[in-house]
C-alpha cells in the first residue's frame, strides 16, 4: 500500500458504527482506523469490481453460452452477405487465407 497522500474522503457516520469500526480495527491489529478503513475499502472495491468484470456469472449466462455454443442459429442474409464482401474483399487484395 503506497505511503503518499494523495486526496481526502470526508464521511459523516453515527457514534455507535464508529466504535465498531474501531473496535474491528483493533482486533485486526491496524495501526489506525484510517488504514483500517482504507484496507476494507480497497477489498470491498477490488471484489466488486472483480464479480462485474465476469463474463459468465451466473448459472443462466453458462447455459445461454453453452446452448449458443453447442447449437448455433442459422446464418441469416446479413450475415451471408457480410461473408460475400468479406470473400470478395480477399480476392480484390490478393490476401491467402
Amino acid at each position: 500500500m503506497s505511503n503518499s497522500i494523495n486526496d481526502r474522503i470526508d464521511v459523516r457516520i453515527s457514534k455507535e458504527q464508529k466504535e465498531l469500526i474501531k473496535y474491528a480495527s483493533d482486533l485486526s491489529g491496524f495501526k489506525s482506523l484510517s488504514e483500517f478503513i482504507i484496507f476494507c475499502a480497497n477489498k470491498e472495491a477490488n471484489s466488486i469490481i472483480n464479480e462485474k468484470n465476469q463474463i459468465l456469472r451466473s448459472i443462466e449466462d453458462k447455459k445461454v453460452f453453452l446452448e449458443a455454443i453447442l447449437n448455433p442459429a442459422s446464418p441469416n442474409d446479413s450475415l451471408k452477405k457480410a461473408q460475400l464482401n468479406y470473400k470478395k474483399f480477399i480476392e480484390a487484395n490478393g490476401i491467402e487465407n
